[in-house]
Order: C-alpha cells, then structure tokens, then sequence
C-alpha cells in the first residue's frame, strides 16, 4: 500500500477535492486500485476524460460508494431512505499522464469505511471545491477526519422536511413515504400482473372508483374488465378527481394487499391528479400494441432505480425507456404524474399548473423536444438537476419537489395551462389568488431588531438607489447579511420573494461561468450553455421593469469580483444601465446567437464585506468604484439593551453588563497595532435569536463565549494563545 504524504493540509487554500467511484464493468476495483497505486474508469466518454486531465499533481482523492439506507442510522430518518457515501480510501494525485483514463496515486486505505450522510452525488466523478458549508464540510470529514454535523445537514431546507428536528411534528409532506412504500410493492407483480388484476375484479364492489376497470375493449368485440394493467394507471386509481374518502378508502385497501406498513395519507394537498376522463395510460385493448403496457413497466422499475441508485449508471436505460414511452397513446405529461407517485422526493410534475409555476414564477426557461412538443427524458433531468441546485438556495421559494408540486397546486399565473390535448390531464381545480405581500419599510428594519436609526436607514437607501450597487463592509457580527436582506425588501416595498429578491455566496472557487454564463452537463450527458444567477436577475428584471429587483451577493470579497462579473462590470455602473450600453457575451445564448446584454435600470445589487478577513486582497479598484460602501460596527447602547431585555427576555442586570464586557473587549481589540477596528466584535453575537424566557441569561452569555467568542479571538490572536485566553477570561470574570 502506498501512504499519501503525512505533511498535506487539512484544508489546502481553494484547490479541488475528487471523490470517484471505483465500479468498473460492474465490479468493485477499490482493493486493486489501492495495490496498483491507481485510480482509472472503464468509460467511453469524452467528458470524464476531460476531467480526468484536468486532475492535478498534489490534489486530495478519495474512494467512495454511494447507496441509500433506511435503517440503522445515526439520527431519526422518519421513515425515508437517506442517501449514504461511503469513504473507502483517500489519497492525493502523484501523476496524471493526460490520456484522460488513469492517474497514479498515493493511497490509504480506510478501514473500516467511514459514512457520510445526505450531500452525496450520483456521477463517477465529483470535483468538490472548497468555499461553501456543505464542500467545505465534507472535505474536512473526508480528509481530516472531522465528525459530520448531520444537526446542520439534516435541518438545511432541503432535507428538513423529511430529517429535521421534529419532521414528525410537520405532517405535510408525510404522504411521500406511503407513495414510496406502495410503489416498491408494486415492483414485485412487474413480470406477473395476473395477481393485480384479480385483486382489483375482488375489490370491485366495494370501490365505485373502480368501475372505470370496466370498460375495455377487446379484439372479438367483446367489452368488459381490464386484463392488464401498468403500475402508473393502478397509482391513478386514487389520485384522480373523486372525493378523499374514497382515495382513502381504495388506497388503504391496495396497500394491504400489498403488504405496505405506511400509515394512509389523511390529506392529499399538492399531489398530482388525472382527469377522471383520462384515467389510463393506454389505449383499448383492440387498438394496443402488445408492448404498451410492459414499456410502462418499464419505465417505472428503471425510475426506482434511477431514484435509488446515486449512480449516473441508471441514467442512460432510463432516457431510452421514458422517451419511448412518451410515444405512446395516452401517456403525454401524465407519464411525470407517475413518476412523482412513485418517487416524490426524486422527480418533477409536469402538470399544467406546474409548467406555469416553472415559468412565472420561478423563471425557469421551459423548452421541450420530445413527440408533440412535450419533454424528453433528458429535458426532464435536466430541469430536475437544475431544481436540485436552486433548492439550496435560502431564498429559493420552494425546497423540494413535494414543496413546488404544493405551490403549484394553487397557482394560477399567467402561464398555467389547462392541458386540453387529447393525451394530457386536467389540472387540479384553481384556488383563489393568495393575498398580496405586506408592505415592508424601514419601520419594519426597526421592529424586527435593527440598532441603526432610521434616519441613517433612509439616507443608506437613498445612496444605494442612487448608486444601483452598495456594500455593507464591518467586523464579524455586525449584522451585514441580516440587514442586507431587509434593506432589500424595504428597497422593493414589500416582503419579496423569488425572482425579485436573490442571495448568492462568492467564495474563492466561484467563475464567471458559475455567476454569468458558461457550460453545464446537461440530462443527455452533453454540455448546454446555462445562465447563472446573474443573468437569470437581468432576465426576470426585463420581464418585470415596473418592479425591483434585487441580488444580495455575501462575502463579496471572498471570490474575485472582476473575474466573476467579466465584461457585465463596466454594465453595472449607475450610469449605463440602457440598452444602448448594452454588449456582447464572451459565450452567446443558448440558441449560439451573441445578443447583446445590458443590465437595467430596476436590478440592484448589495454585497456585503467582512473587514476582519485577513486571507484576501484588497477589492480591484475599478470594482470599488462602481459600489458605494456603508461601514457598519457593533452598535450596542439603548436601542440593543431595550431589545434584548423586551424582546428577548434577557435579565436587564446582565445586558448592562454584557455590554460593558463587550465593549472594554473591543477597546483592547482596537488598540491592538495586530488588529484594529476592523476586527471588533459585533452585537449579532450578543443577540439571542429566540426568548431567553425561562433560561439563564448568565448561563446563556457563558455559552456563547465558550463556543463563539472564545474560538473568534483564538483565530484573532493566533500567535499570541495566551492573549486571547486571558480575553475570553476576563469576558466571564466575577460572572
């Protein structure tokens, strides 16, 4: 075994991570590789080649084998699978001949296997780049062999509703686990039906919604009961338009006979229904190729697979297998219903509230290239791969597919469509419009725990709308990001939402094809040209010119602002926001056209800035120049003591104190030649963010020194231990 060089960083500066999988022609080459001092893959692709050159002498890789598991883990799963990866080895690269196939590397063999949770990905693969939590996280487990802290992960918006704290508490989403549990029963009469159809003729006389089973057609003339059925038409049995009692009823019945545990859902809100006149997913029996039916089978079970198996592998039957099913008679848009029962945690509705839903109000561009207009399999996963990414986006309105299945459920935007094709399905019935956002001002910054005066609240407002760029720069803890988001909403005049009001995070590793434009794979396993969240802003500003629109951009300072905004710099500024300022791209639209680009009047942008950052450079001047910049500081005082004490319930006896201990922390911190001003600390980090009703408020600032301050001012005082002990000591002296 070769042992990779004991004197490699825990976390070296921005350079990639490789996690790869180690299966070739189906079996697993892990203890080869780790003999040989090797690491290869067994495909045919130009694209892992490509990235295969593009692997570094000196980079960390790691062996890792992703599966899913519902038992026996770490943490309460609430009945979902959870995707697991498995660390098996890791090492670091010491040559790449460049044939794109092989590297040879130093590795360690890890055993036993160490597990990771939730952040996994299916393709062989996965360059991880450090700068964000989640990267930065499973570097550090992987190579430095720090714990996960799977509290963080599970409670992220997009894995809450299924593994958060109390997810049990939140029954909205629990319908998916019965869908699941139902869908793999039904895998096992795939090659034997005869048992389903019995089960419905028996059933028959106690559901009225299965009357519909009897009307088929066959060649001799003769009508009667359906002899076959495929596995997405048996799931439309309960979800289509009749009454809950009856999808109940029916669902509960279906489930024993296929021995599903799952509790029946009380409550079918968000999920996809048929039109009761369209109901099955093929034709009449006379008029039926005698495929039809096994090609729907067929896409179901590749569908679990592909939901299950975080390997790309599946990815290529399944295109095949979806795509000739869209060809067939009465399948259309439904055939994404049926995926979404099957796997709702895994696949997209295409239904027609959706397809507005996408379009309106997510902003997302909607091109289809399968027969009649309709999607392809590879229009579909890569709209899913696109979702997936903006799904960790805080300020993304939806999380998840069930979430956006839900909100579609009642939009009624512009775009939503009624699917009046002879295939498709009906939409679910519209509700009324949702009430109009609340107004949002600078009186609302105030009450919801702002410590600046709202006249400089105003006047910062007024700069920025002057400007079209601000950033607020300080010390940690001065609340940057917290403010940046409300200014923004008070700038747009209500509680804004996407399109209107984004986040993004620059961080050392982000290009300008991540934030403008450039290449992604795309669902066929070919590269697309993707806009980024940049130009997604510009776009959804010119759709809606009488609104504002606003980027939050944090740690600007953190990536290298002039390379990421390229050539769209010059446009930024205040006066060339018109069309006549407009310019060409350095890659051209999607359709291979350069068009020219200019950024409007009604799309404002705030970053924020950490002072006390020691590992960046100063921010290019011709960057500084088209941004005004706010300095913010810790601003305890009246305004910080009567919110704490009134709202959060802290002891009016430790506030005062707390605030002097602060303070005289933030004296010596200034007159430290080391440091300065720039690293004072802020209130965020003697702000509780819930009522310390019921609790200490000694015992809770005692904590916050232990595992906030203490840690901030080691970093501080790195060369000086003994300094910043003796400060983290006198913030809790005679406490």
């Amino acid at each position: 075994m070769n042992s990779a060089p004991s004197t490699l960083s825990a976390t070296q500066g921005s350079t990639p991570c490789w996690f790869v999988g180690a299966m070739v022609d189906g079996r697993d080459q892990t203890d080869r590789f780790i003999d040989e001092g090797i690491w290869e893959h067994g495909f045919d692709d130009d694209r892992i080649a490509a990235q295969v050159r593009s692997m570094r002498m000196g980079e960390r890789i790691a062996i890792k084998a992703a599966y899913i598991r519902k038992h026996n883990l770490p943490f309460d799963n609430a009945g979902h699978t959870v995707s697991v990866m498995a660390i098996k080895a890791t090492g670091v690269i010491a040559e790449n001949s460049g044939d794109g196939r092989q590297v040879r590397v130093h590795w360690q063999r890890l055993s036993p296997p160490r597990e990771w949770y939730f952040y996994t990905y299916q393709a062989t693969i996965w360059k991880v780049s450090p700068g964000d939590w989640k990267t930065d996280a499973l570097i550090a487990f992987t190579f430095a062999e720090q714990p996960q802290d799977l509290d963080r992960f599970r409670n992220d918006p997009f894995w809450r509703e299924r593994f958060g704290s109390g997810a049990e508490d939140h029954p909205r989403f629990q319908w998916t686990r019965f869908y699941a549990a139902l869908a793999d029963g039904l895998l096992q009469h795939q090659h034997n039906r005869q048992p389903l159809i019995q089960f419905l003729q028996q059933a028959q006389p106690r559901h009225e919604a299965l009357n519909l089973l009897s009307g088929d057609q066959f060649a001799d003339g003769s009508k009667g009961f359906i002899q076959d059925i495929d596995p997405f038409t048996l799931f439309g049995l309960f979800n289509r338009g009749i009454r809950d009692s009856w999808r109940q009823a029916l669902a509960a019945e279906l489930a024993g006979f296929l021995g599903v545990g799952e509790p029946v859902p009380q409550s079918f809100e968000g999920i996809p229904v048929l039109n009761n006149q369209k109901s099955w997913f093929f034709p009449y029996a006379k008029d039926r190729d005698p495929s039809h039916i096994d090609k729907l089978w067929q896409v179901f079970a590749l569908g679990l697979q592909l939901a299950d198996a975080e390997d790309e592998q599946p990815q290529g039957p399944f295109r095949a297998a979806f795509d000739a099913a869209m060809e067939l008679y009465g399948v259309a848009w439904n055939l994404s219903f049926g995926l979404v029962w099957c796997r709702p945690w895994s696949f997209l509705s295409l239904d027609g509230n959706s397809r507005g839903y996408l379009a309106d109000k997510l902003r997302l561009p909607l091109s289809w290239h399968g027969p009649r207009n309709r999607c392809s399999a590879s229009d579909l996963l890569q709209l899913i791969t696109t979702l997936r990414q903006r799904f960790e986006e805080p300020d993304f309105p939806v999380h998840s597919f069930p979430e956006l299945s839900l909100e579609a459920w009642t939009y009624t935007g512009s775009s939503a469509t009624s699917d009046d094709d002879t295939d498709e399905e009906a939409s679910p019935a519209e509700e009324p419009l949702p009430p109009p956002l609340a107004p949002y001002g600078i009186s609302d910054i105030v009450a919801d725990g702002c410590f600046q005066p709202p006249e400089r609240l105003e006047a910062i407002l007024q700069r920025w709308h002057d400007k079209k760029n601000l950033i607020l720069q300080g010390p940690p803890g001065t609340g940057k990001t917290w403010l940046a988001r409300r200014l923004a909403k008070a700038l747009i005049g209500h509680d804004a939402q996407e399109p209107q009001l984004r986040s993004v995070q620059f961080h050392p590793n982000l290009s300008y094809e991540d934030f403008v434009r450039g290449w992604r794979p795309a669902g066929s396993g070919t590269l697309t040209l993707h806009d980024g969240v940049f130009l997604q802003m510009v776009s959804a500003a010119l759709a809606a010119p009488s609104q504002r629109h606003v980027l939050v951009i944090e740690e600007i300072n953190r990536g290298n602002p002039a390379q990421i905004f390229g050539e769209l710099l010059t446009l930024l500024e205040a006066g060339k926001r018109t069309p006549r300022d407009a310019m060409q791209l350095g890659y051209p639209d999607a359709d291979g056209v350069h068009r020219p680009v200019h950024v409007p009047e009604n799309l404002f942008v705030i970053g924020t800035m950490n002072t006390a950052d020691r590992s960046l450079a100063l921010v290019d001047l011709a960057f500084r120049r088209r941004f005004a910049f706010i300095n913010l500081e810790p601003s305890l005082g009246e305004p910080w003591r009567t919110y704490v004490v009134d709202t959060r319930q802290m002891e009016p006896g430790a506030a005062r104190e707390i605030e002097q201990r602060l303070e005289r922390l933030n004296a010596t911190i200034s007159a430290d030649s080391r440091l300065g001003q720039a690293f004072c600390i802020g209130h965020s980090y003697v702000t509780p963010h819930q009522s310390l009703d019921g609790r200490s408020s000694r015992d809770w600032f005692a904590e916050v020194v232990d595992s906030e301050l203490k840690p901030l001012l080691q970093e501080y005082w790195f060369d000086a231990p003994e300094q910043a002990q003796r400060e983290a000591e006198r913030l809790l002296e005679g406490w």
